[in-house]
């Protein structure tokens, strides 16, 4: 089903995000927790592309097993970067064969073992191309889009950052999912200046249950997001358990906020473990 039909018959949606594994070893950790947040009656689910479509061939696997094997709505991520126009077509061909009707489409991040940096956008610079030639291909899909509470961290400022934006959403994007974000203020200010833009698609926020502090920080200095200091010293010197309860509880009064301010949807990057995200929905007791 259609994500874009999902949002505008309901007041909110749940989502989970996950990754193909790299090790077969590692399978058994995904299956598990598919199995277990399926009881949640998601509205879809989403699974990652790797940077250069470095896991294009699992990625396409993976959506296609999950909807088959476990009867829920998946939604593929899709990056252009490093990619051609023919190599997408192919993709799109491949999504519609298999009854996939929703992309996420990323423009995705340069391959490090690209010589000639140049050579990355060949056929796409912007995820705003990759939207267009969706489009063009097939209308029928339902496509969201990334937005950045914080601004895009190759962006010199939000407004520049929100600009891209709306590129994306002329060419056709559908609805937005956030990069994860810890503060709130940052997501209603967000919000705040979409409508000043006048963007009104549905926000779905991107929440992230702590349980690795330390792989946390390292993950939002790359992407730009910001980790509150008392937070950090909050969890900094815990042991697993604590800094597991510690990132639940935070994450669960986040959520009971965005949901109190009548957010559109929680998407939850789950990092393929359940533990952390069925502790933060069973303390929302959502309905």
């Amino acid at each position: 089903m259609k994500i874009s039909d999902i949002l505008s018959g309901k007041k909110r949606v749940l989502s989970f995000e996950f990754f193909p594994p790299k090790k077969v070893e590692n399978e058994h950790i995904l299956f598990e927790s598919i199995e277990r947040l399926k009881g949640w009656n998601p509205d879809f689910i989403s699974v990652t592309y790797g940077a250069g479509g470095s896991t294009r061939d699992k990625t396409l696997d993976w959506t296609k097993k999950i909807k088959d094997d476990y009867l829920l709505n998946v939604m593929m991520h899709l990056t252009c970067i490093a990619s051609t126009e023919e190599r997408v077509v192919s993709i799109l061909k491949e999504l519609k064969k298999n009854g996939i009707d929703n992309i996420f489409a990323l423009r995705g991040d340069i391959p490090e073992d690209l010589d000639n940096k140049e050579e990355a956008f060949k056929d796409f610079r912007y995820a705003s191309d990759l939207v267009r030639l969706i489009r063009e291909v097939d209308d029928s899909f339902s496509i969201g889009v990334a937005g950045y509470p914080e601004g895009h961290i190759e962006c010199p400022n939000i407004g520049e950052d929100i600009e891209n934006l709306k590129k994306k959403i002329d060419q056709g994007a559908d609805f937005i999912i956030t990069q994860l974000f810890f503060d709130n203020r940052y997501f209603y200010d967000y919000l705040d200046m979409l409508e000043k833009y006048r963007i009104t698609l549905p926000v779905i926020a991107g929440i992230m249950p702590i349980i690795n502090i330390k792989q946390v920080i390292k993950f939002t200095d790359m992407c730009g997001a910001t980790v509150p200091k008392y937070l950090k010293n909050k969890m900094m010197d815990r042991s697993p358990e604590e800094m597991l309860n510690v990132g639940v509880d935070f994450a669960t009064e986040q959520c009971r906020d965005l949901i109190e301010n009548n957010v559109k949807g929680l998407h939850f990057y789950t990092l393929n473990r359940s533990k952390a995200t069925i502790n933060v929905l069973n303390n929302l007791n959502l309905d």
